[in-house]
Parts: structure tokens; C-alpha cells; sequence
């Protein structure tokens, strides 16, 4: 038991630091320390930050599954059915999602052809059709894949930290859209819900290229898309 209460405690604690981690490369000052200190690797800085991010992700989840804990709850029956159809249509969202991103932009690949000068993303504000319903739609996806799963300890404290990320990450994120794009993104926000859909709160497909066309033209510094 004693073994186990240390295990989780360390899996918590990776998760920490892997969220603080990912959390400062992908902030604006540490592309600009970057770009100003070694320009030369700007073009490859979202590629290797993709990569770091992967490869440090995969011994926490090996953790997670690694370490023994009996099941707290599982979904059985009708609910096994439920929640296996929500995590496929979150998996089918995701897939479908990928139509509405510049993909190239996400995954650093642009800018290794572009060879360019910054770390910066290149990417104009955009809002894609799940957009229009939840300002993070791939956060919330990924909850809905988390939260289907049948739980043990471990996988708890993975959930929990991970969704502990998503809401901290989503702040994150929408200060540095609102430096950019200013009251526009503000507009958007007061729109549309973050992370949980509600049926009385989403944009049209008129007022969303409204407001895209709006970002055009005001964005301060328009190198960032939502994404996420």
C-alpha cells in the first residue's frame, strides 16, 4: 500500500512537472529568448517542441498503466455502450477537426520549410465549425476520451491532472489570443463556452466570419490561431 501511495505521488508530481514544462516552451517569451539568442533554430522550435512534448508524455502514461490499483469504477452494460460511443465520437471529432487546422502550422512542419526567422506561429485567428460551439474544442474532446475510461487510482490521477492542464492551459492560451486579437477575441469569449458545449451559447456562421474578417484587420500581432 505504502508503495503504491508513493508511485501515485510521483505520477502526480511528473505530471506537474510535465504540464510546467510544456506550459513555459510554449509561451511567448521563451520563442522570443529563442529567436533572439539562436535564430538559427527558430524554424525547427515547434517541430522539436512537438517532439519533446511526445516523448516526455510517454513514460507517464506507461506509469499509468503500470502501476497496480483496483478498479474504483467501470462501465458496464448499457453505460459500457454509452461511453465507449462517447470516446468514439471524441475520436471521430478529433479526426474530423484536423480538416478545419493547417496542420503543418500545428506540427511545425511550415515553418521547417519556411526556414523562418522566429519561433512564432503564423497562423491568423480562425474558428472552425466545433469552434463555434466551444472555444477549445480539442481539450474538450480529450476530456470526453479521459473521462469514458474505466478508473483505477492511477488512471484517476492522470485524469485529474490532465483535466487540472486543460483548464489551466485553456487560460493560458486565451491571454495570449486576447493580447493578440484583442476585444475581437474578448467578443468571442463572452460567446461562446470553453470547455463545456451549451446549447444557448454558440456563434453562427455569419457572426463567426464577422469576427474573423474583424481580427484581419485589428490583431496587434495576428500569428496565432485557436488551437486547442
Amino acid at each position: 500500500m505504502a508503495d503504491t501511495t508513493s508511485h501515485l505521488t510521483w505520477l502526480a508530481l511528473g505530471w506537474i512537472a510535465y504540464a510546467a514544462l510544456h506550459s513555459l516552451l510554449a509561451s511567448l517569451t521563451a520563442k522570443a529568448w529563442l529567436t533572439r539568442r539562436w535564430p538559427c533554430c527558430a524554424p525547427y522550435y515547434r517541430l522539436g517542441y512537438n517532439v519533446i512534448a511526445t516523448i516526455l508524455l510517454l513514460p507517464l502514461v506507461g506509469a499509468t498503466y503500470a502501476i497496480p490499483g483496483e478498479w474504483l469504477w467501470r462501465w458496464v452494460g448499457l453505460r459500457a455502450w454509452l461511453a465507449n460511443g462517447l470516446a468514439l465520437a471524441a475520436l471521430i471529432g478529433f479526426y474530423f477537426s484536423t480538416r478545419h487546422y493547417d496542420m503543418g502550422e500545428f506540427l511545425g512542419t511550415r515553418a521547417l520549410r519556411e526556414k523562418r526567422a522566429d519561433a512564432i506561429e503564423h497562423e491568423g485567428l480562425h474558428i472552425s465549425p466545433l469552434h463555434r460551439h466551444v472555444r477549445h474544442p480539442w481539450y474538450a474532446l480529450g476530456l470526453l476520451l479521459i473521462w469514458t475510461r474505466d478508473m483505477n487510482a492511477p488512471l484517476l490521477v492522470s485524469a485529474s491532472a490532465m483535466t487540472l492542464y486543460f483548464l489551466i492551459g485553456s487560460r493560458l492560451e486565451e491571454r495570449k489570443l486576447a493580447a493578440h486579437f484583442g476585444a475581437t477575441y474578448r467578443e468571442y469569449c463572452k460567446q461562446v463556452p470553453g470547455l463545456i458545449p451549451l446549447p444557448w451559447k454558440w456563434l453562427s456562421v455569419a457572426k463567426a466570419t464577422t469576427l474573423v474578417r474583424r481580427a484581419k484587420k485589428t490583431a496587434i500581432n495576428p500569428e496565432h490561431g485557436l488551437d486547442s
